[in-house]
């Protein structure tokens, strides 16, 4: 057996068409053991050669070009047409000859490893979605405890699954909600959860966090677990929400009336925020407070009211009382409650009050408000 025997690299997750690859040119096996392991962990596969000559047929056509510092001299002088994209790896740092090689390339960035490896870790990630994808984020917050946002998340995501939305994401960010899987009948789904997800931050494979998913009526769902509440990090909400829009057309997330650091920073990342309020007074008051707390951090807000009105509180003056735009009304739906209890996904079927209100919601979410056909007033 050799005493220094080589370095074992890890082998790519999950193949791709050859020239869709980043490729990665170096003879430095160091180097090289160095992409790989970053490339295991974000689910990207690349493509390797020694020489600039052994890459040339996927030079034009990778999303990324990573050249060792080993190589980029050869680069010039092989006359390879120039390109975007191309970055220099260095386990040094790079001398003042690697810095002229780098421009005369037209490299974009010199990243010396190890220190670099979150950036590199971020462009494989990015290299693996070639048709990047900005999907909306709409989050739900309720104006009071039980005012049913929980369950107006869920109905979101179900009915754009059902739609022509393409891969919705539901993330639960409430950390004493019960999880967002129970919502959707989906407790013993296999699939990540916030437990197991805690640690992510920066840029994540948004194709590798889709497959890894438990997948509910055509929603990939990020729900918290019921063995204690995770400590979910701004930083990982962020990168999980990223993701989510980057692999789909929406995100809905489900936040806590208490804001936490990870509630923040995805209203940060909202593209609409529906505060859901009962049609009581003692509900404006307490959605009042919570409406503040959101607008520190979004701008864009507006309320869902929530039937019935015991005194007759119409929807319009419940969201002039907040003085924000009115999104919509929901109205009572019997057998709800019931449904949900035997493990029925909400607005699971087209109809009824629920599926209504969701569907217009869901249509008019590129307008700027949302259009008057996607609300339903009282």
């Amino acid at each position: 057996m050799p005493a220094n025997p080589a370095p074992t690299r890890p082998a790519p997750t999950r193949p791709a068409p050859t020239g869709r690859r980043p490729l990665v040119v170096t003879a430095d096996e160091n180097l090289l053991d160095d992409v790989l392991r970053l490339a295991a962990a974000v689910g990207t596969e690349v493509e390797v050669a020694a020489e600039v000559t052994g890459g040339r047929t996927s030079w034009t056509a990778a999303p990324v070009v990573l050249l060792g510092s080993d190589v980029v001299g050869r680069c010039s002088a092989d006359a390879l047409s120039r390109r975007q994209g191309v970055v220099v790896l260095t386990r040094t740092e790079p001398t003042p000859e690697v810095w002229r090689r780098s421009i005369a390339v037209g490299a974009e960035q010199v990243l010396v490893l190890p220190a670099a490896e979150p950036a590199l870790a971020e462009l494989l990630a990015a290299a693996d979605e070639p048709r990047p994808r900005s999907g909306r984020v709409v989050c739900c917050v309720g104006g009071r405890g039980g005012a049913g946002a929980s369950v107006l998340a869920a109905a979101l995501a179900v009915t754009a699954g059902r739609t022509t939305r393409r891969h919705p994401f539901l993330v639960d960010l409430d950390p004493i909600g019960g999880g967002l899987d129970l919502a959707l009948g989906a407790e013993s789904a296999t699939g990540l959860r916030w437990p197991d997800l805690t640690a992510t931050s920066g840029r994540v494979s948004a194709a590798s966090l889709h497959e890894a998913l438990p997948v509910v009526a055509g929603v990939s769902v990020v729900s918290m677990g019921r063995c204690g509440s995770p400590d979910v990090s701004a930083g990982a909400a962020h990168a999980v929400v990223t993701a989510g829009r980057r692999h789909g057309d929406l995100v809905v997330v489900d936040l806590p009336r208490m804001l936490t650091p990870a509630a923040a920073a995805a209203l940060v990342l909202a593209d609409l925020t529906l505060l859901v309020v009962p049609a009581e007074v003692r509900a404006c008051a307490a959605a009042a407070a919570v409406a503040a707390g959101l607008a520190e951090h979004t701008g864009r807000i507006e309320v869902v009211v929530r039937g019935p009105a015991p005194s007759g509180l119409s929807a319009s003056v419940v969201a002039g009382s907040l003085g924000l735009p009115l999104a919509g009304m929901l109205r009572v739906e019997p057998g709800l409650a019931a449904a949900l209890d035997r493990g029925a996904a909400p607005a699971r079927r087209s109809r009824g009050p629920l599926a209504n209100l969701c569907r217009r919601l869901v249509a008019g979410l590129d307008d700027e408000p949302v259009a008057a056909s996607a609300r339903e007033v009282a």
